[in-house]
């Protein structure tokens, strides 16, 4: 056996790191989406607790989540990591949020389809105000998680974990 597949890891450990990624993108935005929805109620004057606007926020920020991971798994913005955080980071959150757009028209087609309008009816009732809106917000929440996660690539997940979670621990230059 070789040092390489005594390095791989087993398909435990994978489900493993994918659900811990899921979960705290899933947490990120959540937390993100819930405080939108918040927002959004007290601006409209809204002031009995809509449990749904929470639930739909919660539903969002798994989906998106999963999104993210499967743009992730494609390598999506792969090509940008040499450049400086910030760009990789920027360029990062402007594919991702392009990726999310898709999949919301994706979304709005199917609903469409499955009430009867047809592919060209769907196309034609898609409020993309709407969903460029939306996305604009998404790429928002998007810039910090992504100037989070490329720092975490770059300095190595338990450099990290010392810097954000631990007191102390942590060799700083001068």
């Amino acid at each position: 056996m070789s040092n390489e597949e005594t390095l791989k890891p087993t398909t435990k450990e994978k489900v493993k790191h994918e659900f811990v990624e899921l979960t705290i993108i899933f947490l990120y935005l959540a937390f993100f989406f819930c405080a939108l929805a918040t927002y959004s109620m007290l601006l409209l004057d809204k002031y009995n607790i809509s449990f749904y606007n929470y639930g739909t926020a919660l539903l969002n920020a798994l989906i998106i989540a999963k999104v993210i991971l499967i743009g992730e798994y494609a390598h999506l913005g792969k090509r940008h990591e040499n450049k400086p955080l910030f760009f990789s980071a920027f360029y990062k959150a402007v594919y991702f949020s392009i990726l999310v757009f898709a999949f919301h028209v994706v979304e709005e087609l199917v609903k469409r389809l499955i009430h009867g309008e047809g592919l060209v009816g769907g196309f034609q009732h898609i409020r993309y105000d709407d969903l460029a809106t939306r996305t604009l917000v998404i790429f928002c929440a998007f810039l910090p998680l992504f100037a989070f996660r490329e720092l975490r690539r770059v300095i190595g997940d338990d450099k990290f974990r010392q810097l954000f979670f631990k007191t102390g621990t942590v060799d700083r230059p001068l």
